[in-house]
C-alpha cells in the first residue's frame, strides 16, 4: 500500500480494517445537479496544493478549478492530510469517507497511475494521468552537481524522511553517505536548506525541485543535468481517481484531460509554478 509519501517515498504501511457510514460520490449527473465539483488534493504538498492565507493554490488545485470550468461546475476544493497509506487517502477521500468525518470528494488529484495499484483499489476508478514523475537532484552553486554521487562524502545532504530520496543517500553505494545526510519532514524543508545555506544537495521529486528553483530564493540552486545512478525508481505517472460506481464522471474527466493534452492548456498551470509538463508513460 503506497502513501503519498510512500509513492513520492517508496515506504509501506498497513490499512485501516475500521469502517464508518457517509455520504457517497456522485454519478456525473448528480454532481451537475449540485453545480459544485468537489475535489480532494493533498495538504502542505507544494508545488501541487497547499494554502496561502485562506486561500488553496498549486498545480492541482488549479487543474480541479479548470475541470470544473470545463464541466460548467464550480470547484469545491477539498485539502487533506496524507494517511498511512494511498489505499487509505483513497478510502477517506472518495468511496467511504474518513472516520473524523468531513463527507467525499468527486475527484481526487494525484493519484498512482498504475496497474497494480489500480487492481488493490477496486472500489474507485483511476483514470486520465497528467504527470510523469520523477526525481532530481538540486546543488548549491559552490558544489559540482555532476560528480558521481559517493564523491558528494563529506557535503552537507538533505532529503524527506523515510523517502526514496533519504533511501537512496544513506543506501546507495554501500551507505558512504549514510552519515551526511540530514532528515527534513518534507521535501521543502530540505530543499529550504540551501538558500538558507545549510545544505550542499538536496534530492527529491523533480516537481519540487523545479518549484524551489523558480522561487526568489532559486538562484541558490543548480539542477543536476545528468541521469542519478542506480536509481531504484524511473518514476511514475499521476492521475484522478473518481468512485467506481461514477465511471461516468470518471470518463468526463478522462476526456478533458486528454483534450487539455492536445491544446496544450495544461501547460500553463505547471508554467506558472516553474514546472516542466511531462506526459505520462501511460494513458
Amino acid at each position: 500500500m503506497l502513501s503519498r509519501r510512500a509513492f513520492v517515498a517508496g515506504g509501506l504501511a498497513a490499512a485501516s480494517t475500521l469502517s464508518v457510514s457517509t455520504a457517497f460520490a456522485a454519478p456525473l449527473r448528480k454532481v451537475r445537479e449540485t453545480g459544485v465539483l468537489k475535489v480532494a488534493v493533498y495538504r502542505d504538498f507544494a508545488p501541487w496544493s497547499w494554502k496561502e492565507g485562506e486561500a488553496f493554490t498549486g498545480i492541482d488545485v488549479d487543474l480541479g478549478k479548470a475541470l470544473a470550468a470545463r464541466l460548467g461546475l464550480k470547484a469545491e476544493i477539498m485539502d487533506f492530510m496524507a494517511d498511512e497509506s494511498a489505499d487509505d487517502d483513497l478510502r477517506n477521500m472518495i468511496w467511504r469517507g474518513s472516520l473524523i468525518g468531513g463527507g467525499v470528494a468527486d475527484i481526487m488529484l494525484h493519484v498512482p497511475y498504475d496497474p497494480q495499484f489500480a487492481k488493490q483499489n477496486d472500489r474507485v476508478a483511476i483514470v486520465a494521468p497528467y504527470y510523469r514523475e520523477g526525481f532530481a537532484l538540486a546543488c548549491s552553486r559552490e558544489v559540482d552537481c555532476e560528480v558521481p554521487p559517493p564523491q558528494f562524502k563529506g557535503k552537507r545532504l538533505a532529503a524527506e524522511l523515510d523517502s526514496i530520496p533519504d533511501f537512496y543517500l544513506t543506501g546507495s553505494f554501500g551507505g558512504v553517505l549514510r552519515g551526511d545526510v540530514r532528515h527534513e519532514m518534507s521535501a521543502k524543508a530540505a530543499l529550504d536548506l540551501i538558500p538558507a545555506d545549510k545544505a550542499d544537495v538536496v534530492m527529491a521529486s523533480r516537481a519540487q525541485v523545479e518549484f524551489a528553483m523558480a522561487q526568489p530564493s532559486g538562484k541558490s540552486f543548480i539542477p543536476r543535468k545528468g541521469p542519478l545512478p542506480a536509481l531504484p525508481s524511473a518514476g511514475w505517472d499521476v492521475g484522478i481517481a473518481v468512485r467506481d460506481d461514477s465511471r461516468d464522471l470518471g470518463d468526463a474527466v478522462e476526456e478533458l484531460i486528454v483534450a487539455m493534452r492536445a491544446d496544450r492548456s495544461l501547460d500553463p498551470i505547471f508554467a506558472r509554478y516553474g514546472v516542466t509538463p511531462k506526459a505520462p508513460l501511460r494513458g
